[in-house]
């Protein structure tokens, strides 16, 4: 099944969870920098059982956030791939493509690299017609790998995220779209 495979790429290896994973994904998710554009950062009890909804996701679904590690060093980074949100919206049912870098790993184009390879598991082996992703609008860096991977915006698509108060500064949220190619 697709979610049992690892994905490489020229420098990463996108894999499934392992226990040793804990410790550094609740450090990233106690980062308020890594945290700024969530409600606020994760304590560790959240992080492991946001490792545990992903790992269902997984099964669920047969795709999702993979584990993602340097090739060279064997360093855990983050996650990317490829999830069902967990809300309704005008744009759900979907597969959205999303990431979350420690700081050491921002600005070496992880992200990007990661959000290709995701997608093209997503449009070729999943047969997925098409991918969102989406952000709060603040959030430029997140904006940019979208942008970098191809994926378009849409102003009559943003959307106020649901789970948010109204008022909240991070409810508005931008919704990029990439279609699959014919």
């Amino acid at each position: 099944m697709a979610g049992d495979a690892e994905l490489r790429t020229e420098r990463l290896l996108l894999r499934r969870w392992r226990e040793d994973d804990r410790r550094p994904f609740a450090a990233l998710n106690a980062d308020p920098e890594v945290m700024e554009f969530f409600p606020a950062p994760l304590g560790r009890a959240e992080s492991d059982a946001l490792i545990e909804r992903i790992e269902f996701g997984f099964e669920r679904h047969g795709f999702g956030l993979w584990a993602l590690e340097l090739r060279r060093s064997g360093e855990f980074v983050g996650f990317a791939g490829l999830a069902v949100p967990p809300f309704e919206a005008h744009f759900t049912p979907a597969v959205e493509v999303g990431w979350r870098l420690a700081r050491s790993a921002w600005g070496k184009g992880y992200a990007t690299e990661a959000g290709r390879a995701s997608i093209a598991r997503g449009f070729g082996e999943l047969g997925l017609e098409e991918i969102v992703s989406m952000t709060t609008v603040g959030n430029r860096r997140s904006r940019a790998v979208m942008e970098r991977l191809g994926m378009t915006r849409d102003p009559a698509d943003d959307f106020e995220f649901p789970t948010l108060p109204p008022g909240d500064p991070l409810r508005p949220h931008v919704l990029y779209r990439l279609r699959r190619e014919p």
